[in-house]
Parts: structure tokens; C-alpha cells; sequence
């Protein structure tokens, strides 16, 4: 079968592509807008950007053309924080995607208990096993429904002792959970470890 993108509206684009680049890590947020309300919601567009300093990037689609809650808080803050998610809280992770109203707290309303951060005023998630705290760096907008690629710079790491060794994340420890198409996810299942290859090392750009 071929399908020409011209011919798809933005649902079933989405619909399909959603499908199609599996499985997607996924980047519970926790935001906190002027409100003060502390939002969290899941992000499965979502992808390491750069090594040092550390930055990871998010796509936030808008709602009905309006900037959806956390980009919003993203915005008025210029912080946040990517919580990830094991087995443990597949539930509240997905019940996490509604559309609440923005005066809904995700967090209360689901009793996920937080923690102050350290480096930024936007509390992380108790009960994950990884947490990234991150400052706004970037917004660059893409196409024509309102999505918007949000770059953030990793200041503050916090990782569940028994999910890292010798600076190596245990992701068998870890087990975190990825997003398919619709309401489905995934496990990590078997992990295939094959014979390490050399790498150049990888190191800061100097003029």
C-alpha cells in the first residue's frame, strides 16, 4: 500500500505515524505554571538532544490551536522536570494523559507524591525511579497544527540506587515503560546484549 502524505488530515496522520516510529520513550512532566498548580502529563516525542552540556527534547502538541498545559507552564516558568516512569506506574501514567482543566492538579488528583528539586522550583516525582530536572533552553515550532519542540538543559539527575553502576543505568533495574499507537504499551521483554563496538570518545568542541 501507498499512502501520499498530502492526502492525510493531522488525525490520521497521526494515527498512523504513531504506529509507525515505535517503541517511544516516554517523558512524564511535571510542571508548575504561576498558578502554582503542579501539572503532570506524558510525552512519548521525546529524544536525547545533546551530550554537554546535557539536553533532551520534547514535542508538545497544542490543543484545538491553544498551547496545552505544560507548554504553557513551560513557558511562564522556563523549567520543568522529565520523570520516567516504570511498570510500577503504568496506570497513573496513562490516566495522566486526560484533558483535565488547568486549574486540575494531575498530581493530586491521582496521589502521585512529589519532592522539591533541587536546582529548579518545580518538585519531581517521588515514587520514579529517574528524574531529570531541566531549564528551558529552546521552543522552535514545526508545521501546521501548533506543535512546538521544547529543548531543555539537564541540570539535576536523581536515579534510584539500585537502577545504576558505575555510572551505567541497569535498565533491566530500571524497567521502564514505552508507548505504541493508541492506548498501548509495551515492556522492555528480553534484552539482547551483543559484543560492545569502539567508539571514538565523545568530548567537548573547541574552536
Amino acid at each position: 500500500m501507498r499512502i501520499l502524505a498530502s492526502s492525510l488530515n493531522p488525525e490520521e496522520t497521526y494515527k498512523l505515524m504513531t504506529g509507525v516510529v515505535v517503541p517511544r520513550p516516554i517523558a512524564w512532566i511535571t510542571s508548575q505554571g504561576d498558578s502554582g498548580v503542579i501539572n503532570a502529563a506524558p510525552f512519548s516525542c521525546y529524544t536525547i538532544v545533546a551530550h554537554k552540556p546535557p539536553m533532551i527534547g520534547v514535542n508538545i502538541g497544542s490543543r484545538a490551536g491553544v498551547r496545552k498545559d505544560t507548554a504553557r507552564n513551560i513557558h511562564e516558568r522556563k523549567e520543568f522536570v522529565v520523570n520516567i516512569a516504570d511498570e510500577s506506574l503504568l496506570l497513573p501514567l496513562h490516566e495522566s494523559a486526560a484533558e483535565y482543566e488547568p486549574d486540575v492538579s494531575e498530581v493530586e488528583l491521582l496521589g502521585l507524591g512529589t519532592v522539591d528539586s533541587n536546582l529548579i522550583s518545580v518538585p519531581r516525582l517521588a515514587s520514579v525511579p529517574v528524574a531529570l530536572e531541566c531549564k528551558l533552553h529552546s521552543v522552535t515550532p514545526y508545521g501546521d497544527t501548533g506543535a512546538e519542540f521544547y529543548v531543555g538543559e539537564v541540570v539535576a539527575i536523581h536515579v534510584r540506587d539500585d537502577a545504576i553502576q558505575d555510572g551505567k543505568i541497569d535498565s533491566a533495574k530500571l524497567r521502564p515503560v514505552c508507548r505504541l499507537a493508541g492506548p498501548n504499551y509495551a515492556h522492555l521483554g528480553e534484552i539482547i546484549t551483543l559484543k560492545p563496538l569502539k567508539q571514538t570518545e565523545r568530548t567537548v568542541v573547541t574552536e
